[in-house]
Parts: C-alpha cells; sequence; structure tokens
C-alpha cells in the first residue's frame, strides 16, 4: 500500500453514510459487475473497509479515498502491507482524479452529495469507464430520466449508458436508511451521442430549452422550425414532459441545421 501524506479535513457534519457490512450482499453486488483481476478500480469513502477487502482480493489495483481521520487510520492499519491498495485521506469532491489510464468506479456515496460526486466523474476529461454507485433511489430515477427528462439526465445520456443494477433492502444497511436505496450503472458509451465539437451548443440547446415547460423550444425556433423539428423527431401531439431522449437528440440535430446551420 502506497504511502500518502493525509490531505483530509476535519470531518465534516454532512459526511454520514450508511455502510454495508454483509459480505454476502457485497459479494452478490460484485457478482453483477465487470469488475475483474485486470481493473483498476477507484473506491469513495471506503468506510470500515467491508468493500474495499473485497476489491483488494478481486482488482489488479484499488484506489481508496476516505475523509475520515478516524476510519483512514484504522484502514491504514487494517491493510498494512497490502500492495495493490492505494488508501488516500481527502476529501473526494477535493482529489484529482486519474488523469490517464483507464478504470472503474464502486462506491457507497454519502447520500447528500450524489449529484457533486455523480458530476465530478461524469464531466472528468477522464471519466470511468464504468461507474456502480449506490444512491437513493429517487436520485437514480432522475439521473435515468424517469419519468421525464431532466437537465442532468439529457447532459448523461449522450455519453453514458444508465440502468439499476441492484435493489437493496434497507435492512441491508447500519444504519437502517430511511429512504430506498438502488445500486446504479454508469457504463461510458464508445461513441458518444454528441460530437466534442458540438458539446457546447448541445449543453445551450438543453439548458435552453427546458425553461418554462417548454416555452424555451419556442423561443429557439420559429413556429415552422418548431413544426417541422416535431415531424423530424416523431413527436405528434405535443406534450412537455413525454418527450424521450431520442427525440431530444432529433430536436438538437434539427435545431444545428436549421437554426445555426451547423453540418454534422
Amino acid at each position: 500500500m502506497s504511502k500518502n501524506k493525509k490531505q483530509g479535513q476535519k470531518l465534516p457534519l454532512w459526511v454520514s453514510q450508511n455502510f454495508l457490512t454483509s459480505h454476502r450482499t457485497i459479494i452478490k453486488l460484485l457478482g453483477r459487475t465487470t469488475i475483474g483481476i485486470h481493473d483498476h478500480v477507484l473506491e469513495i469513502g471506503p468506510g470500515k473497509g467491508h468493500i474495499t477487502r473485497l476489491l483488494v482480493d478481486k482488482c489488479r489495483k484499488v484506489t481508496a479515498v476516505e475523509i475520515d481521520a478516524r476510519l483512514y487510520d484504522k484502514l491504514l492499519e487494517k491493510f498494512k502491507g497490502t500492495e495493490n491498495l492505494h488508501l488516500y485521506h481527502q476529501d473526494f469532491l477535493q482529489w484529482r482524479l486519474p488523469a490517464s489510464g483507464a478504470y472503474k468506479v464502486f462506491a457507497n456515496i454519502p447520500f447528500c452529495h450524489t449529484t457533486a460526486i455523480l458530476r465530478k466523474l461524469t464531466e472528468s476529461r477522464n471519466p470511468p469507464t464504468e461507474a456502480w454507485l449506490v444512491m437513493e433511489k429517487s436520485a437514480a430515477k432522475r439521473f435515468m430520466g424517469k419519468p421525464r427528462e431532466t437537465l442532468r439526465s439529457l447532459l448523461l445520456k449522450p455519453l453514458f449508458d444508465l440502468d439499476i443494477a441492484y435493489y437493496f433492502q434497507r435492512e441491508d444497511f447500519h444504519p437502517k436508511p430511511g429512504v430506498d436505496v438502488v445500486l446504479i450503472h454508469l457504463k461510458k458509451k464508445t461513441q458518444p451521442d454528441i460530437s466534442p465539437a458540438q458539446w457546447r451548443h448541445y449543453e445551450r440547446f438543453v439548458a435552453n430549452a427546458l425553461q418554462g415547460g417548454g416555452a424555451g423550444l419556442g423561443r429557439m425556433f420559429s413556429k415552422r422550425q418548431l413544426s417541422r423539428a416535431f415531424r423530424e423527431a416523431t413527436i405528434h401531439g405535443f406534450v412537455f414532459g413525454e418527450i424521450l431522449y431520442v427525440q431530444w437528440l432529433c430536436l438538437f440535430r434539427c435545431y444545428c441545421k436549421h437554426v445555426l446551420r451547423i453540418r454534422e
């Protein structure tokens, strides 16, 4: 295990986690992943090391980032001499992700920082090839665009496929959470749906389009252009909350072609 200078700070009040302690449950979860012997896996908030123990036995390299000084010290002692574990005492939101090389993520994250952690992972220059994150079911559904697409789901889906890999029982955790919890799986697309050259246009498009429950679309297109875009996107009887992701892609491409005059 590499030696790392402690750079974490005093544990903030927001860091409260519901720990997975069942060896059997963790084995079941890892069995739902593609994590294997050749992988570098990042664990966010290893806590008491229950997941870490199984990861170091399964992977080529494990990088674990723990903010709690007390837990970090216990992890150092517990995994003393474990050569394929690199343990850091830092706030993950301030920690630098790997600048190069493929890696995967498996983590039971603090629910109150779900969005910030997800954005850090997915918006980095070197995002993970796959990630499995324990989070509130309601948050996972929002990121997946259910029951309707959101700004966050529309910014995730061009780059990642998302699905729910596991539904937990509340008794799987200690302490028991007051909400339903799932394991969400994100897989980086080999070919993104939006090219890097058009990404900034796409970001602005969805942000503006979502304003005012659909009124934003009317401001970006002329009436004739919008009618044509709806036809090309096969949107009939326009109901804003029912526009599918593939239809949003089509609307954006119509916007580029007929409004911005950008050709792919």
